[in-house]
Formats: structure tokens, C-alpha cells, sequence
């Protein structure tokens, strides 16, 4: 047997006519054109090339092959009579004079056409994966996905970042998700927990002096799935600095990927730097989201005063808000089909009106805003037209819904949205602080590692009652990109004293810190550089890339939503000697 090839199934062409090659692949079909006849497509990873079968015994032995057999074909390259444009390696085909079955399909029919994989229902797919990734269409998705990590890898080495992997197995850590953990059979009771993110290894090379580091770093993270996150593990672009400043990071970030997006993207249009910078207070305010979608022109407007006494139950004693969409279309179906979507998406209605084009106000709660239609029209900024959307809430919750419609909104209006480009901001300024909804309490809102601005001044100054800890910001950012939040990252808190500090005011001590984090805070004790990094998430980052729908569509071997692998039967259940070396007991669940 010999797997040894002169060409790919793509590069053939007229200029190699006449020529004898030697090729390798999948069948891909086999079409018969009366007896002893047949054109067969010949697949392997680049591409296709068409054989002609004309003689009777090779016929018979193409016949009794299943599609998505193996084989070699040693064979005469001629012209074709017909040409196929369409078709790289459309203006030749191969005269076998031998075939070799290298890898026999024992299967008549296969789980779904190769194809047309993508048809198939999504569980199917990930049950046969291996022939879902030979459908050229769904193996260019994890081309892309070699392609960009290979030029992030290059880029990041262009600007001094050194490559240094870090731990897979290590200690758990309250990071904000669940960890997976791993039982230790040499310390028995003990466990390893895989990293959620490579964070504390990351700042601990900054104290060890590694000036620039980064790695495409696994994360794992037991979460339920989303069409924007896998489930179990994914990867980043991880990345740290030291002598570094927020400025910094935004510099090499903004440096880095519009090139990458602008050449490997859907689309070729991508922001140049500097990206455009928002504070959370103004994001949540202007566009009801801390990732909001720039390619949409539309904003949000308080209309709190305006509306709140028009005496509609919903608005008494609520925060109101209002989108303002010029040249709607809309008909009442499509407006209630909006409606209903906003209300399944964010758990709260939402209410509208019209100004059409004679100047009446029409429409969902139009008989409440006549009493005041003209105040309306002047305070919305209302042209004939107008469209207007309305949620009503608790502030956070009138914001978030606002959000959600925004969206809504600018996908269904074409006018009001730029599809055709990739639209990056800075959310900056995140609080430090929340109060926790179960608890009650004051919490760290995001990262606790985070640099707060005002440094420990603002700290002491919250201690003595003197500021509201709930204003404090911190320097934590966000990078988003079309709607989709690609990354977070922060200035650390490099310095002992305000991470102490810090804690304190979420009831926490220094004992607390060095039991929770005792290598990170030993090391800054002593001596550790200012830093700052971030971690763009490559998943999203190909996902928005490629245009796919869902995550699952670039990860080579992906799990489906409930985590599980259907491929390989993960997670499985294990013999009963595995779990005594573990000195594990299995409880039953009760149902």
C-alpha cells in the first residue's frame, strides 16, 4: 500500500495535461452514465478533482465502494470536454489506470451528506463530528481558527510578549464560576481544580519580572452554554504587562487585532484606533447595555419625567425609557412580534407608539401620551415617522430592557444598523462595588483585583463615610465588538496595603486575603511592578470572525448544551477500583 501522492485534490490544471499523478482521498460520489460509465469526485482536504471511469473492470470496482471510501488513484490528467467554473480544478479530470482502496466505508448509508452536514440536526453532527468536519464548508471554520491564532501568536511575539504557559492543574479559586475539579489520589480528600482563567500565574510572572507575557490559554469553567459560550472549557488570548497602564493595554490591544479582523473577518471594514471609550454609567444610559452594538444609530432617552405622570400603571413610580426610531416600517404584527421577543429575552414588557405621517400619535399606549402630545413631540425630538419604544422598571432593570429592544430595534431596521463592519469599544470606569441581590451586602462587583480609582485615598475616604463605596470605579475594562463582549481586563491591584483595604470593605481582613490568596499577596510582599492585561476570548473572537451563529460552529470537537460530549460519551460513569484510588464515594441523587 502506498499513500504517496504527486498532487493535491487541488491543484491540478491545464497545464498539467497529459501528465500521470498519483492522488488520494475521500469518494465523494459516484455518478453512472450508462454501463460501464461513471464520473467520480474525488475529495481530500484542499479540494476536489473529478475521475472518469470508461473501461468495465474498473466500473465494477468502483461500483461496489461506499461513498466516503479511502483510496489512491494513479491516473492520466486530460482536458475536460465539459467544463465546471465553479470548480477549482474544473477544467481537467484524471483517466485511473489503477485504484487502491486504502480506508473501506463499511456503511451503505451515511448519518447525513457530507455537504450538507450543516442541515443535519446539531446532535447528530456532534455525534459523527469527524464526518461533519470533512464538509468543506465546516472545516473552513477551524481554518480560520489556525489562521488567526497563528497571526495573534505573531503579532504578540512583534511587540516583545513572550509565550509562557502556565498550570492546568491547581488550586480552587472563588473566581466568580464553578471550578472542575479534579480529585488528588496521593492527598487524599484534596483536590485540583482546573484554572478558570490563568489570572494569579499571570500577575505572579509580573513579580517575577517577566515583563510581557501571553499564551492562547484553556480556560474551564462549569457554566451553562450560550450561543456566545461553550460549555467546559474555551480559550483566550491571554495577556499581561508590567510598568503598565490601561493606556498600554488599549495601545498593543487596538494595535493587534484590527489587522487580524479586517483580513480574516466576513467583513473587511474593522475600527482603527483609537477605539471609541465609554463610561459604564453612560453605556448603561445611552444604549441600555455594557456591551452595546456601535453598528446601531440608535440611543436611549430617559423620558422618567416626561412620562412617569401620564397615568399608565406600568410608568408610576419607575424609571422610563424611550427609543426614538425614525423611518419605521414596521407593521402592528412585526411590532408585537418585537414586543414579545423583548419580553422572553429580558423578563419585562415593552410599550410603544407612533407619530405617523399625519402627525397623530397612534398605537400601543397612544390614548395615555395624547394628553401631552406636543411636550412628546418636542422632548423625543419626534419627526413624522417616528417609532417609539418605552420600558419601565427599577432603573437597572428599565436600562437592561431598553437594551434588549435597542437591539431588536436596529436588527429589524435596516437603516439604523451597518451590518457590514466590525465596530469596536472600551466599556470603562466598571464600579468596584454592588450590593449583592441574595445577600444584601456590599460586594466586589467584578474583578476584586482591580485597581480602584482614586487608589487607596478613595478607600480610606469610603471607610470614613465620607464617599459612597457604590460610586468608587475602578479600573476595569471591557472590549466589545459588534454587541459581543470579546474581553475583560484591568489595572491590578499591585500593592498589599489597598488590596487589604479593599477587602476590608466588603467585610473581609487580611487574614481572609492570605488564606484565600496566599501566593499572590506573599508575592506583593515583595516587591511587585504595576500591571495590567487583559484577555481577549479567541472563541468569540473567530465566532464573530467567520459570521457563525452560535460558538459551537468554529471548536473543532465541540460539547453540546448540557456539557456533554457525544462523541466520545463524556462525562461517563467509571469502575468502581478508579473511584476506591480516589477515595471517592458516589451518593445517590435523589429525584
Amino acid at each position: 500500500m502506498t499513500q504517496n501522492r504527486t498532487h493535491t485534490c487541488n491543484e491540478l490544471r491545464l497545464e498539467h495535461v497529459g501528465q500521470r499523478v498519483q492522488l488520494c482521498g475521500w469518494m465523494e460520489n459516484v455518478r453512472e452514465v450508462g454501463n460501464n460509465f461513471a464520473f467520480v469526485v474525488l475529495r481530500d482536504f484542499y479540494g476536489t478533482t473529478q475521475l472518469v471511469i470508461d473501461n468495465e473492470e474498473m466500473f465494477r470496482q468502483v461500483k461496489a465502494l461506499n461513498k466516503e471510501t479511502t483510496i489512491c488513484v494513479v491516473g492520466t490528467v486530460r482536458e475536460r470536454d465539459s467544463k465546471n467554473p465553479k470548480q477549482a480544478t474544473g477544467d481537467i479530470e484524471i483517466v485511473p489506470e489503477s485504484i487502491e482502496v486504502l480506508g473501506k466505508c463499511r456503511y451503505n448509508e451515511l448519518p447525513f451528506e457530507i455537504n450538507r452536514s450543516t442541515d443535519a440536526d446539531e446532535s447528530i453532527r456532534l455525534k459523527y463530528r469527524y464526518l461533519d468536519l470533512r464538509n468543506p464548508a465546516v472545516k473552513q471554520n477551524i481554518l480560520l481558527r489556525c489562521n488567526v491564532v497563528s497571526a495573534l501568536r505573531a503579532a504578540m511575539a512583534d511587540h516583545g510578549f513572550l509565550e509562557i504557559t502556565t498550570p492546568i492543574l491547581t488550586a480552587s479559586s472563588p473566581e466568580g464560576a464553578r471550578d472542575y475539579l479534579v480529585p488528588a489520589r496521593k492527598h487524599p480528600g484534596k483536590f485540583y481544580a482546573l484554572p478558570q482563567a490563568p489570572q494569579q500565574f499571570k500577575q505572579l510572572l509580573m513579580t517575577a519580572g517577566f515583563d510581557r507575557y501571553f499564551q492562547i490559554a484553556p480556560c474551564f469553567r462549569d457554566e451553562d452554554a450560550r450561543g456566545d459560550r461553550s460549555p467546559g472549557e474555551f480559550y483566550q488570548l491571554d495577556m499581561e504587562m508590567s510598568w503598565a497602564s490601561q493606556e498600554d493595554v488599549f495601545a498593543v490591544i487596538e494595535d493587534v487585532l484590527p489587522p487580524i479582523f479586517a483580513k480574516y473577518g466576513t467583513y473587511d471594514i474593522a475600527s482603527e484606533a483609537p477605539f471609541k471609550r465609554i463610561g459604564f454609567a453612560e453605556s448603561m444610559e445611552l444604549y441600555g447595555s455594557d456591551k452595546p452594538d456601535l453598528r446601531i444609530d440608535l440611543t436611549v432617552q430617559d423620558a422618567t419625567e416626561l412620562l412617569g405622570g401620564i397615568g399608565f400603571g406600568p410608568f408610576e413610580d419607575n424609571t422610563i425609557k424611550a427609543i426614538v426610531v425614525t423611518e419605521f416600517e414596521g407593521t402592528r404584527k412585526q411590532i408585537d412580534g418585537i414586543c414579545n421577543e423583548v419580553e422572553v429575552q429580558s423578563g419585562n414588557k415593552a410599550y410603544w407608539f407612533r407619530y405617523d405621517e399625519k402627525g397623530e400619535i397612534v398605537g400601543g399606549i397612544a390614548k395615555f401620551i395624547q394628553p401631552i402630545k406636543e411636550q412628546v413631540i418636542e422632548a423625543l425630538g419626534l419627526t413624522k415617522g417616528c417609532f417609539v419604544g418605552l420600558t419601565a422598571g427599577k432603573k437597572l432593570a428599565a436600562q437592561k430592557t431598553a437594551g434588549v429592544l435597542r437591539n431588536k430595534l436596529g436588527n429589524f431596521c435596516p437603516k439604523h444598523m451597518d451590518t457590514e463592519r466590525y465596530e469596536f469599544c472600551w466599556i470603562v470606569d466598571f464600579p468596584m462595588y454592588e450590593v449583592g441581590e441574595e445577600s444584601g451586602e456590599l460586594e466586589f462587583c467584578h474583578n476584586p483585583f482591580s485597581m480602584p480609582n482614586g487608589g487607596l485615598d478613595i478607600l480610606l475616604k469610603a471607610e470614613a463615610g465620607e464617599v459612597d463605596p457604590l460610586s468608587i470605579t475602578a479600573y476595569q475594562y471591557d472590549l466589545v465588538c459588534n454587541g459581543v463582549e470579546l474581553s475583560s481586563g484591568a489595572v491590578r491591584n499591585h500593592d498589599p496595603e489597598i488590596m487589604i483595604k479593599a477587602f476590608e470593605l466588603v467585610g473581609l481582613g487580611e487574614d481572609d486575603v492570605r488564606a484565600k490568596f496566599p501566593a499572590m499577596y506573599n508575592a506583593f510582599c515583595y516587591g511587585a511592578p504595576p500591571h495590567a492585561g487583559i484577555a481577549p476570548g479567541v472563541d468569540r473572537m473567530v465566532m464573530l470572525l467567520s459570521g457563525a451563529e452560535t460558538i459551537r460552529e468554529i471548536i473543532p470537537f465541540p460539547m453540546n448544551k448540557n456539557a456533554q460530549d457525544v462523541m466520545m460519551n463524556a462525562p461517563s460513569a467509571v469502575e468502581q477500583k478508579q473511584l476506591d484510588e480516589l477515595h471517592i464515594a458516589l451518593v445517590p441523587v435523589e429525584e
